[in-house]
């Protein structure tokens, strides 16, 4: 037989054998618990591989797009300071201004002083800034109602009160938890 063999690409053991090699290891698991966290965890992931995908498609990252919708969601007429941008993403005021400073030169952004305080800056959703953010929705909506396609509007609406009360309870007992341990750039 050769060295060269091929070996088959290793796969992520299926969220039966994941559970069933962790009960093994640990008597105390609960599978019913153990199905859930692992599934949401395993969604999670792979819906920000296709997100990223789709950002990816548009010439942005992930990182860009997450400036692009904090911007928007600032509301009209989308600006924002780096700090606020930086709090809100959860980043450091230095990565803040390396993604900054590479939006602008892509055009998606603009970075202006405050004519009221010319210490402050100014980052602005520009119009190519917005008409990614847009296509980046529509590609979004297409994926999420694709993913959604075999649940009811009942089940859809008790699946997202359930998620809720879920997210509820992990900002109750970790409130500090909705930024980053490092920054992604």
């Amino acid at each position: 037989m050769s060295d060269t063999t091929e070996r088959p690409e290793l796969q992520e053991p299926s969220l039966d054998e994941q559970i069933a090699a962790y009960q093994r290891e640990f008597r105390d698991l609960d599978p019913q618990v153990e199905q859930i966290v692992s599934a949401l965890g395993r969604l999670n992931r792979r819906m920000n591989v296709a997100y990223g995908r789709q950002v990816a498609a548009l010439g942005i990252s992930n990182a860009e797009w997450e400036v692009l919708k904090t911007l928007v969601l600032s509301g009209a007429p989308y600006r924002l300071g780096p700090g606020e941008l930086a709090k809100r993403l959860g980043l450091t005021p230095a990565a803040m201004t390396h993604r900054i400073d590479r939006m602008a030169g892509e055009g998606l952004v603009t970075r202006d002083r405050d004519e009221n305080n010319r210490v402050r800056v100014i980052v602005e959703l520009t119009d190519e800034g917005r008409t990614k953010w847009l296509e980046a929705m529509r590609m979004a909506t297409t994926f999420e109602e694709d993913l959604l396609q075999d649940l009811s509007g009942e089940e859809r609406g008790a699946l997202g009160e359930s998620l809720i009360r879920l997210l509820r309870r992990v900002e109750h007992e970790q409130p500090d938890a909705g930024g980053r341990l490092t920054d992604l750039d």
